[in-house]
């Protein structure tokens, strides 16, 4: 009797786990990937969920989300958010998660140009055979902010022709064209170049020149898994998760 009841209790254990468990259609930002890499794989073990991610930058993301691809959590940058929330399409407001600037890399080993100032970083641009930067095409919100900065610095027209382009996504990152050879320096959020083992950042662009953007997390008003999706949040919202933001280049907050 005592075996049969503890076999019982063993099958209705397993049952309302198999039950809690859900697949989480996510879509998130490839500036954060890093991190979501390290801190989303103990959630799904931790909850015996399962989440199906796409990465992408938020321009290539909010399209197919609203062509109508399933989507119950949506990691990207604030305003994007702040969009979709206006036009009824996340429920309950965002969360932020994290900051991010834009840094500059070069391949391991390479020299280290002087970057600290606009002047250094323009004459760090003019002598670098080859540049590489995200395109704005592809979705990228750094690309054009990069192309606003060789305008500020006055050097647009000698730099743009050995501009090398990425066009986002895990397959195609500005750090793999500097680590390639293809690109001799590139810029691009911090959190995509320290994710590289094969780059090294050498700054962030001057306080004048930079771009800090805001990624935060929301619940969409058609997700299928929404208790799944808040449960998602706070273990990304965890206080053991800000070491590991900060590891990846990240400012938690």
């Amino acid at each position: 009797m005592q075996k049969l009841l503890t076999t019982t209790v063993a099958v209705l254990t397993l049952t309302m786990s198999a039950a809690s468990a859900a697949e989480i259609n996510a879509f998130v930002s490839t500036a954060i990937k890093a991190a979501t890499d390290e801190i989303l794989p103990p959630f799904e073990r931790a909850n015996g969920h399962t989440i199906r991610a796409s990465y992408a930058p938020s321009g290539a993301l909010v399209p197919r989300f609203l062509r109508g691809e399933p989507v119950d959590i949506f990691l990207t940058d604030a305003p994007a958010l702040d969009e979709l929330i206006k036009q009824g399409k996340i429920a309950g407001g965002r969360v932020d998660l994290v900051r991010i600037g834009i840094g500059i890399a070069v391949k391991k080993g390479a020299p280290k140009p002087d970057v600290s100032t606009p002047e250094a970083l323009k004459r760090a641009l003019l002598a670098a055979k080859s540049i590489g930067h995200a395109s704005p095409a592809g979705g990228s919100i750094t690309g054009g902010h990069v192309q606003w900065v060789f305008r500020q610095l006055g050097i647009a027209d000698e730099v743009t022709p050995k501009v090398k382009m990425s066009m986002g996504g895990p397959n195609s990152r500005v750090s793999v064209l500097v680590s390639s050879g293809e690109a001799e320096i590139g810029l691009q959020q911090a959190s995509e170049l320290f994710d590289n083992p094969d780059v090294e950042v050498i700054g962030m662009l001057p306080a004048e020149l930079q771009q800090t953007t805001l990624y935060s997390a929301g619940i969409t008003t058609s997700a299928k898994e929404s208790e799944a999706a808040k449960a998602m949040i706070k273990a990304l919202t965890a206080p053991e998760t800000k070491s590991i933001y900060k590891a990846k280049g990240l400012n938690p907050g």
